[in-house]
């Protein structure tokens, strides 16, 4: 069975595209409800066809479909199925984008420069969306973007309790592996009630066009630094972070975020560095190549799936992280 009937016969449908699929399967197993069994494929010059196998009319439709790569693919992919829901009569459209593509580019930072995440969030608005779920964005200010609730989920507290578990708090620092992370860096520090300290790059004013030299402010020597970000690309950030506090005495370095986006050299990366675990939430998917005995990757399928249900019973997402992020 594929929806939930409640009072007056509203219908839950949860659909999912072909870009993390695990992770959808996971939700649905949450929410009690299966997948709308649904036809995609790509044509011969790469477009692509979608159908959903059952009737969508009057029902109150969660798609779920992460920017995983190749990104372009599976976001025009997304919009396609948007937009087949709304020429089939669904009643809403809630979109759950647990990695937003296109999020770092949230603003101009040189002329003739895009916006690129408000680009994204016109299109989701004009192939039909009425809801975006989405979680941990790069920048706040992105909620704005979309005309429409934007239910921003946080993976703060899934990530930091397994922390909390595993490791002593008296020996924590939570640490910002730059200047543009502060803000994500002192909730953690809240939270796991430790001390703070950044990583500050700068140009060395003795080696010509040297890009940056890391230093450390604040006390990490012989303590247990937790690097926290929201997601990891490439990697060199985070694994010249953490070069600079065993620099300067750490004991140990783990890293947290939300997003294992792991592209290009990440696997060489992180399977060098001194970093003892990396630990991630499911929003992506991890990559065959970066599969390490040191990576631990966290479910964040609960939290989804309670965040559909609130939308669903029309109830309060906000409530999911009061008082716990």
């Amino acid at each position: 069975m594929t929806g939930i009937k409640t009072t007056g016969e509203k219908k839950l449908m949860l659909f999912s595209g072909r870009a993390h699929p695990e992770l959808a399967r996971e939700v649905a197993s949450e929410l009690g409800v299966g997948i709308v069994p649904t036809t995609a494929r790509d044509f011969a010059n790469g477009e692509i066809y979608v159908r959903f196998e059952e009737s969508v009319r009057g029902a109150d439709c969660f798609l779920i479909q992460s920017h995983t790569a190749p990104i372009n693919k599976w976001i025009m992919e997304q919009l396609i199925m948007i937009d087949a829901l709304k020429r089939a009569s669904a009643r809403s459209i809630s979109v759950i984008i647990p990695f937003y593509g296109y999020a770092r580019q949230d603003k101009k930072h040189r002329g003739r420069e895009p916006i690129s995440a408000r680009l994204m969030a016109d299109m989701l608005k004009t192939a039909g969306a009425d809801r975006i779920i989405t979680m941990d964005l790069h920048a706040d200010q992105v909620q704005g973007y979309f005309d429409g609730p934007v239910d921003h989920l946080f993976a703060l507290p899934v990530l930091s309790n397994y922390i909390a578990t595993r490791t002593d708090r008296e020996q924590l620092t939570v640490v910002s592996p730059d200047a543009g992370r502060v803000r994500v860096a002192d909730r953690w520090a809240d939270r796991l009630g430790a001390p703070l300290a950044i990583v500050h790059k700068r140009r060395d004013p003795d080696v010509a066009n040297q890009v940056t030299v890391h230093e450390v402010v604040g006390d990490v020597n012989e303590r247990v630094c937790v690097l926290v970000d929201d997601m990891i690309d490439t990697g060199g950030t985070i694994c010249a972070a953490a070069d600079a506090l065993f620099a300067n005495g750490a004991r140990d370095v783990v890293v947290a975020a939300t997003h294992g986006v792991l592209s290009g050299p990440a696997a060489d990366r992180l399977k060098n560095s001194r970093v003892s675990e990396f630990i991630f939430t499911n929003s992506l998917p991890t990559p065959t190549e970066v599969s390490l005995d040191k990576i631990t990757v966290l479910s964040m399928a609960p939290t989804i799936a309670r965040a559909v249900r609130e939308v669903f019973e029309d109830g309060s997402v906000t409530s999911l992280f009061e008082g716990n992020a």
